[in-house]
């Protein structure tokens, strides 16, 4: 019996460890660069901060015909108020934001519907606006 409660004791150690890894483990950070399109509080029981980029070309293709577009879903975790007074200035400006974030192992409700949280935002020049010096800094100009 004894072996026993020390296999268990073990297992239920492991467990945890896992468990907790997996809730605190970053999986992978980057940035991404776009158009904050909305930022919400979400859910019924457990409200939660969630929003939406638009990642457009960066400027590669300049046909506004031939605009490629994709979504890019993101939480907030609760707390991070400064970061979520950033993302509703960009959201209601329309300017083009490097958001940089963290992806996590594991979706847990009471955090977020996603993975992929932001950690901070930064505010873009617009390149059509910017400096005669400044021209090197953008890829892909016409």
């Amino acid at each position: 019996m004894n072996t026993l409660k020390k296999i268990g004791i073990i297992l239920l150690v492991l467990f945890i460890g896992v468990m907790l890894f997996l809730y605190y483990g970053t999986y992978s950070e980057g940035s991404r660069a776009g158009i904050i399109m909305k930022v919400s509080k979400r859910g019924a029981i457990v409200k939660t901060w969630e929003g939406q980029m638009n990642l457009q070309t960066f400027g590669a293709i300049k046909d506004p015909n031939n605009i490629i577009s994709e979504t890019f879903t993101f939480s907030i975790e609760k707390g991070n108020d400064e970061l979520m007074e950033k993302l509703n200035k960009a959201a209601l400006s329309g300017q083009r934001v490097n958001l940089k974030y963290i992806e996590r192992y594991i979706i847990v409700f009471w955090r977020g519907d996603t993975k992929v949280f932001a950690t901070d935002v930064e505010f873009q020049a617009n390149p059509d606006e910017a400096k005669p010096e400044d021209q090197d800094n953008f890829p892909l100009r016409n």
